[in-house]
Parts: C-alpha cells; sequence; structure tokens
C-alpha cells in the first residue's frame, strides 16, 4: 500500500501557472500514475487530466493538452503536474492517483482555484 500526499494547489492567475507535487510513502517505480480532477459543480464528476505509466508514456485530457505536463521523479517517489495557461475553468480539488495492478490509492486532494 502506499500513501499520496498532493501540495502546491492554491490560487492560480488566468494565463498563469501552477506546479503540483504528488509525494508517495514508498517507490512508485511500477505504478501508473495519474492526476485527476474534481470540480465544484453539483453532479461533477472526477476526470482524469494526466497520466503517465510506469514505462514512462503520458496521456492527457483534451482539455488540458498543451497546457499541463505530467512528469515523475522515481527516486523522489514524486509525481508533478505542471499547469501553464490556467483558465478560470481548471478550478477543482486535483488528487494524485497511484494504480497497481487493479488496486487504486488516492491522496488527500489539494484546491486550484483559478481567478482574478
Amino acid at each position: 500500500q502506499v500513501q499520496l500526499v498532493e501540495s502546491g494547489g492554491g490560487l492560480g492567475q488566468p494565463g498563469g501557472s501552477l506546479r503540483l507535487s504528488c509525494a508517495a510513502s514508498g517507490s512508485i517505480r511500477f505504478y501508473n500514475m495519474g492526476w485527476y480532477r474534481q470540480a465544484p459543480a453539483p453532479g461533477k464528476q472526477r476526470e482524469l487530466v494526466a497520466g503517465i505509466t510506469s514505462g514512462g508514456f503520458t496521456n492527457y485530457a483534451g482539455s488540458v493538452k498543451g497546457r499541463f505536463t505530467i512528469s515523475r521523479d522515481i527516486t523522489k517517489s514524486t509525481v508533478y503536474l505542471q499547469m501553464n495557461s490556467l483558465k478560470p475553468e481548471d478550478t477543482a480539488v486535483y488528487y494524485c492517483n497511484a494504480d497497481l495492478s487493479g488496486n487504486r490509492y488516492w491522496g488527500q486532494g489539494t484546491q486550484v482555484t483559478v481567478s482574478s
């Protein structure tokens, strides 16, 4: 079992940048890692923002492609989400996820608010 702790959320300006970090309690070498978000609107589902496989392949939601970048540092057991060109619709709670053979673990989430 791995524990995940997100950090780096807060208030961002439209057009600005934020960087989220997800620190794991153990090695993430064999995990597929992902960032999800859940917007505050009623009935809004948690959605995948970006993922990185254990082999290093990445994928992105269409709404963030070209603006967000997921990366990892295996030596630090940390996954990052660099968010550029922020938009108000990026406002959400962002969650880190680790998946190992169907066993999924979640962090507690970090709030990102994009507003001028």
